[in-house]
């Protein structure tokens, strides 16, 4: 019959369960509900047709922790940040199959998450950006983050990357100020596009690194760039943990 994509009685054994999901977010908390909205549309995307509604849908359980916020400010309030991440890390061990945190400056932790000896799996943003920077071949790129993941300096948790890829120095100061405007302001404010497509104008980059959770919200811009969200790449990494595989492209 046309218009009927799925059946309307469903049963109880329609239902199979996948590996659950965590995402742990609070710097800030739509930047978590950005990654699960994104993980949702990964997921009916890669199902496609046989994609029937809600019982397909990833499960993922979603840890927000407002004491994570201090992490604009890492270099102030390392410990206390520390400190919140790794309680709310182990509130979801063993209850996901694998996790991500929301927040690019937050990553600046992987190394002390995998130190905990975890019985799950931790996505790293830093991981993930790496193996796309080499899979894609890139040669200069330009990073946009918060202030101290952007100077790529030992406050960035892609600091490594330099290795791998050139980068153009961002507007740091500039950028810094966006994003707190974006977290204050909400990301349908008038002024925050704008003020992104500028910045964006002065970067002589063709591929530019949206390496912070808040900026892939105002990114529905025109703009002759190749943005790249890296909340999504890390999407795609964990959905690879529910056994619903990607299609292998060059991207």
């Amino acid at each position: 019959m046309a218009g009927a994509f799925m059946p309307t009685d469903l049963a109880p054994g329609d239902y199979v369960a996948r590996p659950r999901l965590g995402i742990i977010t609070g710097s800030g908390p739509e930047a978590g509900m950005d990654m699960w909205a994104k993980l949702l549309d990964e997921n009916r995307r890669r199902l496609g047709q046989a994609f029937r509604g809600d019982l397909d849908a990833p499960a993922v359980s979603i840890l927000s922790d407002p004491e994570l916020g201090l992490s604009m400010e890492l270099q102030k309030t390392e410990q206390q940040v520390w400190n919140a991440l790794r309680q709310d890390v182990l509130a979801l061990d063993g209850k996901v199959t694998a996790f991500a945190i929301a927040c690019n400056t937050l990553n600046l932790f992987a190394e002390r998450i995998r130190a905990l000896n975890l019985q799950t799996t931790f996505v790293s943003f830093c991981d993930v950006l790496e193996a796309f920077l080499r899979r894609t071949g890139q040669q200069r790129v330009c990073l946009l983050g918060a202030r101290p993941v952007a100077e790529l300096g030992d406050w960035s948790p892609y600091r490594s990357l330099r290795q791998h890829v050139a980068f153009e120095p961002a507007p740091a100061q500039a950028l810094h100020q966006l994003i707190y405007d974006i977290k204050a302001l909400g990301p349908k404010h008038p002024d925050l596009r704008p003020r992104f497509s500028r910045m964006l104008e002065g970067i002589e980059s063709d591929t530019v690194l949206l390496a912070c959770t808040e900026l892939p919200l105002i990114a529905d811009i025109d703009t002759d760039k190749q943005l790249v969200d890296v909340t999504q790449l890390v999407v795609e990494a964990l959905l690879d943990h529910t056994g619903v595989i990607r299609e292998e492209t060059g991207t």
